[in-house]
């Protein structure tokens, strides 16, 4: 029994008809009726205090609650056709699909079931005053086995195609990943007709041993070298007339691919067989739209396309495979026409070569000025190129061997997690016992082929500023990196090295607002951002190895008043570990 304002409601549970009654005092303000999928006993309380929690925000006016309860456990695979240790979430790997619109609140009960620590970050998502759900080692104290954590995160002012995995102790290589979707409001024009379906498509580059055994290889000074193969939704068809179908499509239908690389290290390029691709969305932005006959998605990265079911009904190829490899690797899944007769062509399309091509389809990305995209002002609405820049930080990466084992860096430091997270040692002022701030210069040191230090790496910057970040890659390997809490302005990619007057080629107009950008080799790139989101928010090396040994930092935001207009509370049942575990909690903003 529950009580919603002035309504008495009461919830059954009506296990043999797997659907759960909701019975009003007074008032209609729900369905009498809602079915529901069968479940375990232990998600039914979570489901039933979830409906009271629903009615509530309808009767408060809230943005609506979704709610999700994940049991992660080991599970046998063999995704290569070798069996091997994986991560499942509620049994499936990959991991369940969020299906979710603009502002949702997304609840999230996850049951730790295997036997090491845990946690989950949400690539993209932006957690506006919120970096305590971010779910990275340097925000988050890690769910220990055989307990749960709830994670409690608004899709605020956001749309598009994201994804989430875990980020610890290498687990992404063993799965745990899935897709993440914010759909746009109803009373949001989208610049393109409904698709009859909407589907997610995640590719990544595989290993065949497990993540336990690639992390000791990091751990004992190692690189984890190439991987066995490549993935579609965790499959590769093998073309023996066996497979059975990823996606289906009617003819004459358009229909809507949001394709995600969650892999650990290679570029992939995809490419349907016989059908262009219509780019629509890049990470969370409308773009304007070109059609394109392969695309490169770098680790990371996300696009949305739209693809007709305009040729000969019959079966066709989805095909990715890894770029700037030595060998290439393939992965093929089946589209299938419903009236379709016929296997697909054995003539795979094949991908572009060298990284120059890749480059130039950068440059081919705009941001669509006129669409709406969270909110109803249009996107070219924000002139980015009238902002003053306060402050420019030039990172430069590089990989060296320290005492014989690999490290990676930027600036010089390869940063270490410690056990005390540094957002929670900022919030209990404990900071100066964990780690130091500005322990990078905003300028790399001329002598970044000596020693690199190996501590944690915490940059200071201004609340409310507008600043600049150059990446400049000095090595023979793409970099691929993402920001946490922020999308900001990929404003140029070019060969060389950045100096101020590198300006004078951004793109001044309509450069896509996203959260991941790529460094070729030999190259920099230039992004631009407003530092509006207070938080401790991770810059990482999307090359798992590479953040993994020191490829990353942490920029720590903070309140100038300690206000709750800038940042949420840390929640009540925020875990705890370190140095702060048994300190009292400090006063809660006001």
């Amino acid at each position: 029994m529950g009580s919603v304002g002035d309504v008495s409601v009461r919830i059954e549970w009506l296990g043999n008809k797997e659907e759960i009654h909701i019975r009003q005092g007074k008032g209609s303000i729900v369905p009498t009726k809602i079915k529901i999928k069968k479940v375990e006993a232990m998600e039914r309380g979570g489901i039933i205090c979830g409906l009271l929690l629903c009615l509530l925000s309808m009767v408060r006016g809230e943005d609506p609650y979704l709610f999700f309860t994940w049991n992660v456990t080991y599970g046998i695979i063999s995704p290569l056709g070798v069996p091997q240790q994986g991560i499942l979430i509620n049994g499936k790997f990959p991991g369940p699909n969020i299906n979710s619109t603009s502002n949702n609140n997304l609840v999230i009960n996850i049951f730790n079931n295997l036997d090491e620590p845990l946690l989950f970050t949400w690539n993209g998502v932006q957690h506006r005053k919120n970096s305590w759900q971010d779910g990275v080692p340097g925000t988050n104290c890690p769910i220990s086995p055989g307990t749960n954590y709830t994670y409690r995160l608004q899709v605020k002012d956001q749309i598009g195609s994201f994804f989430y995995y875990p980020s610890t102790a290498l687990h992404r290589a063993a799965g745990g990943f899935g897709g993440l979707r914010i759909n746009s409001r109803l009373l949001i024009p989208v610049p393109y007709h409904d698709p009859e379906d909407d589907y997610t498509v995640l590719i990544c580059d595989w290993y065949t041993k497990s993540h336990t055994t690639l992390r000791k290889f990091l751990d004992s000074g190692r690189s984890i070298g190439r991987p066995e193969g490549v993935l579609i939704n965790g499959k590769t068809a093998k073309g023996d007339g066996s497979d059975k179908p990823l996606f289906t499509m009617k003819p004459g239908k358009t229909y809507k691919y949001r394709i995600c690389n969650v892999g650990m290290k290679n570029s992939l390029n995809i490419r349907f067989q016989g059908h262009l691709m219509k780019l629509v969305e890049l990470e969370g932005s409308h773009v304007v739209q070109n059609n394109y006959d392969s695309l490169d998605v770098h680790v990371g990265g996300c696009f949305s396309v739209l693809v007709t079911a305009d040729k000969d009904p019959k079966d066709y190829y989805i095909v990715a495979s890894t770029r700037f490899s030595r060998t290439v690797l393939t992965a093929k899944g089946i589209i299938r026409y419903t009236n379709g007769k016929g296997a697909p062509s054995p003539d795979i399309p094949e991908a572009p070569l060298g990284w120059a091509w890749s480059l130039n389809q950068f440059k081919t990305f705009r941001w669509n000025l006129s669409a709406s995209a969270a909110r109803p002002n249009p996107q070219g609405s924000y002139k980015y190129a009238k902002i003053d820049i306060t402050r420019t930080i030039k990172l430069v990466n590089s990989v060296s061997r320290e005492n014989g084992k690999l490290r990676y860096a930027l600036n010089g430091v390869s940063h270490v997690d410690p056990e005390t997270p540094l957002k929670l040692a900022e919030y209990f002022g404990i900071s100066d016992k964990i780690f130091k701030y500005n322990t990078i210069p905003d300028e790399p040191p001329a002598d970044l082929g000596a020693s690199v230090k190996i501590q944690p790496n915490v940059l200071n910057v201004t609340h409310r500023k507008f600043i600049e970040i150059i990446f400049e890659n000095h090595e023979k390997s793409i970099q691929s990196y993402h920001l946490d809490g922020y999308a900001f302005f990929l404003v140029g990619i070019e060969p060389g090295t950045w100096t101020p007057e590198k300006r004078n080629s951004y793109n001044p107009l309509d450069a896509v607002n996203r959260h991941t950008v790529q460094v070729f080799p030999k190259c920099w790139a230039a992004i631009l951002l407003s530092t509006d989101n207070v938080g401790m928010w991770n810059l990482r090396s999307l090359t798992a190895e590479n953040m993994y040994l020191g490829q990353q930092l942490y920029i720590s935001i903070m309140s100038p008043e300690g206000s709750l207009r800038d940042e949420y509370n840390m929640p009540d049942d925020n875990l705890l570990c370190g140095l702060v575990k048994d300190l009292p909690k400090p006063p809660p903003y006001t």
